[in-house]
């Protein structure tokens, strides 16, 4: 009877002890993702494969993700995950009043904007800076090996794996800068700033003009006669256009460029077509601004 009973008592303490141990992780034994926007989720997901399950709340390719309005199931779904990633710096406000309705006690956060040290106000693009991206990618890493510990070597397998996937990604980033560096360009908003950047190209278009865009705000009207200037005078070789935010002003611009022969690309916010994987997306778009500055040399 002694030994059964404690045959009994040291399976209590191991039911006990996974319990505790546990904790942070949800009885199915996959860690629940909630990503605020699908090129977050979709990183999320390749990084945490079998041992994860990621729902992504911003995934319509052809609406505005500045408008939107979250959904009583993104609040269940908020307060039931293991990590949120949000973008921040303002992006995606509504996701911030979801996480402060509360959550799990084991819950964790990643605040794109508050890793990266920026702020409200700041350009919230970081998807576009390739940089970032893979400083994202080391922090859900991270995240998911603190959550699930015992799976911490097969999350450090798919963090190589990614690395892996992003390749032909960075390789076209640094085909068009060694072809192309210093070309001048122009973009009807701020979204392609980063990626500018890592390209080396010159994006001439006043700032002004395309975060007024980007805010749904109308841009000054110096702003507007400088870039139309720049565009009928043929001082930008390729338009860049945001598919999904589309104005009279942008509108009119791309018709000044089309009229001057001189080539657009849209570029998206948010993964297309939806549920396309985050490089598959990004290299579709750099292969086609690739096409364009070579047909406008």
């Amino acid at each position: 009877m002694r030994a059964a009973g404690q045959t009994a008592l040291a399976a209590c303490l191991l039911v006990l002890a996974v319990a505790c141990g546990g904790s942070a992780q949800s009885p199915s034994g996959s860690v629940h993702v909630v990503a605020g926007e699908s090129f977050w989720g979709s990183i999320a997901g390749q990084l945490g494969g079998s041992k994860v399950d990621v729902q992504s709340v911003v995934t319509d390719p052809n609406a505005d993700p500045h408008e939107y309005e979250s959904s009583t199931n993104d609040a269940r779904a908020f307060a039931e995950a293991d990590l949120v990633i949000l973008n921040g710096a303002g992006y995606d406000d509504w996701g911030r009043k979801l996480l402060e309705a509360g959550g799990s006690d084991h819950r964790q956060v990643l605040n794109v904007a508050e890793l990266l040290g920026r702020k409200a106000g700041d350009n919230p693009h970081f998807w576009y800076d390739p940089a970032y991206v893979v400083a994202v990618a080391d922090r859900i890493t991270a995240a998911y090996r603190s959550i699930d510990p015992g799976d911490a070597g097969y999350f450090d397998q798919r963090r190589r794996d990614f690395a892996v996937a992003l390749k032909p990604y960075l390789d076209e980033i640094a085909a068009i800068k060694h072809r192309f560096g210093g070309t001048p360009i122009g973009s009807t908003e701020s979204v392609v700033v980063y990626m500018a950047s890592a390209l080396g190209l010159a994006l001439t278009t006043p700032p002004e003009f395309m975060d007024a865009v980007a805010q749904g705000n109308d841009p000054p009207a110096s702003a507007v006669v400088t870039f139309q200037d720049q565009v009928a005078g043929n001082h930008i070789k390729v338009l860049l256009y945001n598919v999904q935010t589309a104005t009279a002003v942008t509108t009119n611009i791309r018709q000044i460029a089309a009229a001057h022969h001189i080539p657009s690309v849209g570029v998206s916010e948010t993964l297309h077509p939806d549920g396309a994987l985050f490089q598959d997306w990004q290299v579709a778009q750099l292969v086609s601004l690739e096409s364009a500055l070579a047909a406008a040399r």
